[in-house]
């Protein structure tokens, strides 16, 4: 068998994504591109005049929508182009000049917010009457209003406009230096054979039955990373830095009120999920003492995690299967749903095997014309679960496009996990009730163990770590590569106790996950998890009704607040009950686990 990564270049048509359907050629973008040049001197003829009258606003309101309109479809191609090769220069020019022009644009419109913000509310409420269209951005005025405190002069505004190219530095360099040049050395299995190591072929690796094919693959990616440590530190450090600079000139009292503000999430919601992990840290425990007690090891160890308790029950599936599955286990949230899913299967939304240079990981973009699904898929049963969940992004990115304005269509990442997991739920719900096989079962709740242990208790552990870095930074601590391995080998330790050894190589696993470089991101997979698994019980315990409230959720995009939307949807997500009974729910499979194994 070839294990052989292809170029670009040799990969099907069919397999990849339609970036045409946004502009046909390069030079169609590069045409649509120069537009962006009068925009700057355009927002700053309204410089001083938002409040002059309603008709003056509005004007300038519809500008910004048209603007946003044109940045996404040049965002979306130049960055869907880099990705597919992060190696060719052309489009990671692209997407540098778009970003020096976005920065001048932003500057240019720095004035809006304070302009809006010192509106006097008497004032507000005429220029209301004088445009009745004025009455579609409300809700925006009285978000921006609502932040007063946190708004800054417009000379301030402009300056740290000026500043987001360069604070958005150290994502950048992370991803080239990791993703574009950093090489792996060749794991071997127990026959001597080699296999080739990459971001994307790391985790399959990691899930196959040879233990010695998945120690030399742990070795082989950690002493690099291990080689770069300190660059690595430094990168990570640049973020965090970046990170309080913000929160400090916007005058929030942490960082993580000011990035959790921005999606009008409540602070205690990130709180409560690591205090609500925290109580119920036995049930990982006694997952450990399972998962060593099935695999038959004297020690367990960090390269053993990811390899399938009920080996014998291997499942190959192919990515035409895995679209066939997918539709038929989420037949529940109806033939409309099902139509869209079809319509991105049928017409090239997904960029579907990994290539040399392609951004590892997978994703999904939003575009206005369709969404774009990356994905590096392998023919197994978590590529399957990352096209369902790739998927409901996109379906909630395609519903909220086309039933918001533009001003609202942009949903928030807390409510977007919860879109994408409960697509993971309703599949898994699907593959237990349709699987008689014992030792296929067994794989599957294997498999369901994992979705709570990688995505509950793992990314809670992310958020924990994420969270103590910031405050020593904060404290003003140096966070050096031998203090963040320090802080991420104790973390492993609460987290997993003592059944698991703490391998050094696992001290380093903070240095290759890019998500710490999103701004207190990896909480809402797990506040996401949790919601999922309420929302899909309740989409096949009550039909028709949950399914219309669902439907409501992901046509959404943000004219609600996050918290709000979900409870409409049938969540509560400000208490921890979602979180709690989904760890219960874990608790219930290791018990039936151990029931199917013996």
């Amino acid at each position: 068998m070839d294990n052989r990564i292809p170029k670009r270049s040799e990969v099907k048509a069919e397999y990849t994504w339609a970036t045409e359907d946004i502009y046909p050629t390069d030079d169609a973008w590069v045409e649509d591109f120069k537009k962006l040049r009068d925009i700057p001197s355009k927002l700053m003829s309204y410089k001083g005049r938002l409040g002059e009258s309603g008709q003056t606003l509005l004007e300038f309101l519809k500008l910004s929508d048209d603007i946003s309109v044109l940045v996404d479809n040049l965002g979306n191609f130049a960055r869907r182009k880099s990705d597919e090769d992060t190696a060719v220069s052309r489009y990671q020019g692209m997407v540098g000049q778009l970003m020096n022009v976005y920065v001048l644009i932003n500057s240019a419109g720095s004035f809006e917010t304070p302009e809006i913000t010192a509106i006097p509310d008497d004032r507000m409420n005429e220029l209301y009457s004088e445009a009745p269209g004025l009455s579609l951005y409300k809700l925006k005025f009285d978000r921006i209003r609502k932040k007063r405190e946190h708004i800054l002069s417009e000379n301030e505004e402009r300056i740290l406009a000026l500043a987001g190219d360069a604070m958005g530095s150290p994502e950048n360099i992370y991803s080239m230096f990791s993703d574009a040049d950093m090489r792996f050395p060749d794991a071997y299995d127990k026959d001597g054979k080699a296999h080739q190591v990459t971001h994307g072929s790391y985790v399959p690796l990691m899930h196959q039955s040879d233990r010695v094919l998945r120690k030399s693959a742990f070795e082989a990616m950690y002493k690099t990373y291990g080689s770069f440590k300190n660059t690595m530190a430094a990168t990570l450090s640049a973020q965090i830095k970046s990170v309080q600079f913000y929160s400090q000139a916007r005058n929030y009292s942490s960082s993580l009120e000011a990035a959790l503000d921005d999606n009008e999430v409540p602070v205690e919601v990130y709180t409560n999920l690591i205090k609500a992990v925290h109580e119920n840290m036995d049930y990982m425990y006694k997952y450990v003492d399972l998962r060593k007690k099935l695999m038959g090891v004297d020690e367990l160890h960090f390269y053993d995690i990811y390899a399938n308790m009920a080996a014998d029950a291997d499942m190959k599936i192919p990515f035409e299967q895995a679209k066939e599955t997918v539709l038929k286990a989420l037949e529940p949230l109806g033939e409309d749903y099902l139509k869209i899913m079809r319509e991105g299967f049928d017409n090239r939304w997904i960029d579907v095997y990994e290539n040399e240079g392609k951004t590892s990981g997978a994703y999904s973009a939003g575009a206005r014309v369709h969404p774009y699904v990356l994905l590096n898929y392998k023919d197994n049963l978590d590529s399957m679960f990352t096209l369902a969940h790739e998927m409901g992004h996109a379906i909630h990115s395609y519903l909220s496009n086309k039933k918001q304005s533009v001003v609202y269509s942009d949903y928030v990442i807390f409510v977007a996990e919860v879109a994408s997991t409960c697509n993971e739920a309703l599949l898994m719900q699907y593959l237990l009730k349709t699987t008689e096989d014992k030792k296929q079962k067994a794989y599957l709740i294997n498999y369901f163990l994992e979705q709570f242990r990688t995505t509950l208790y793992r990314q809670t552990m992310f958020a924990e770590f994420e969270l103590k870095i910031n405050e020593l930074c904060a404290a003003g601590e140096t966070l050096t590569a031998d203090t963040l391995c320090e802080i991420y080998g104790e973390l492993n330790k609460l987290y997993f106790g003592d059944g698991l050894v703490l391998d050094d190589e696992i001290r380093l696993e903070w240095a290759r996950i890019p998500h710490f470089y999103y701004n207190y991101y990896v909480y809402q997979y797990a506040t996401g998890y949790s919601a999922a698994i309420a929302l899909s019980q309740r989409i096949l315990n009550e039909g028709e009704t949950a399914v219309k409230d669902y439907i409501g959720f992901l046509s959404g995009g943000c004219s609600k607040d996050p918290i709000e939307l979900l409870r409409g949807a049938g969540v509560d997500m400000a208490t921890t009950k979602p979180i709690s009974d989904a760890l219960k729910l874990f608790g219930s499979l290791i018990d039936k686990m151990n029931e199917l194994i013996g």
